[in-house]
């Protein structure tokens, strides 16, 4: 149910060509009402239903997002504002009602489309449930019109994307823009991917 729908992929792209709209102070102004749609269950994970553009709630996707990354679970993410200004769109993992992964597909408002914030519980990896998101995510890009669909990862990620989640590898580029991010950039990054299961999972 939505009040408030995307238009067709055919309308999308004709608005994201001739510019958007201005929008006085859009930074104050309240999030879009969700599209909801359940995608059905992963195949691997019968019990975990897949839905996009479900409601976020910032508390539960920042708990979800330390738990997978190794952050700290008090620092409250402003999911919810940042989805509805930037993303395409995005996906939660529903085990039995519970958040328990989640992708989320930013765009440039055209022809590219980006993968983001894979994740899924470490209580859970292992049952195919990243690899179904990613699946899911892909479709979304697809029927939005986009003709690209890109992610960056790093090197024991492989497998999961190129292998399992149908991208074929290229060349690009990456800017530190932080000393944070420079952090980021020179780690290993965690020790598994969103299908394999571990105790812990950090940056």
């Amino acid at each position: 149910m939505t009040t408030d729908a995307p238009l067709p992929a055919p309308e999308r792209r004709a608005a994201a060509r001739s510019g958007p709209a201005p929008e006085p102070d859009a930074v104050d102004a309240p999030p879009r009402a969700p599209q909801l749609t359940a995608v059905g269950a992963s195949p691997a994970a019968p019990s975990v239903e897949l839905v996009v553009r479900f409601p976020v709630d910032d508390i539960v996707l920042s708990r979800l997002h330390a738990r997978a990354f190794g952050g700290d679970p008090a620092v409250v993410i402003p999911w919810a504002a940042r989805l509805a200004r930037h993303a395409l769109t995005w996906v939660g993992a529903f085990d039995r009602g519970a958040l328990t992964g989640f992708v989320q597909v930013a765009w440039d408002g055209g022809a590219h489309a980006f993968i983001l914030d894979t994740m899924v519980d470490p209580r859970t990896q292992g049952r195919g449930i990243g690899s179904a998101l990613v699946a899911a995510a892909t479709a979304e890009a697809r029927e939005a019109g986009c003709d690209w669909l890109h992610v960056d990862f790093e090197d024991h990620l492989t497998k999961f994307y190129l292998d399992r989640g149908g991208f074929r590898p290229t060349r690009a580029g990456l800017i530190a823009l932080g000393a944070s991010t420079a952090d980021v950039a020179g780690s290993t990054g965690p020790a598994v991917s969103p299908d394999r299961p571990s105790p812990s999972a950090g940056r």
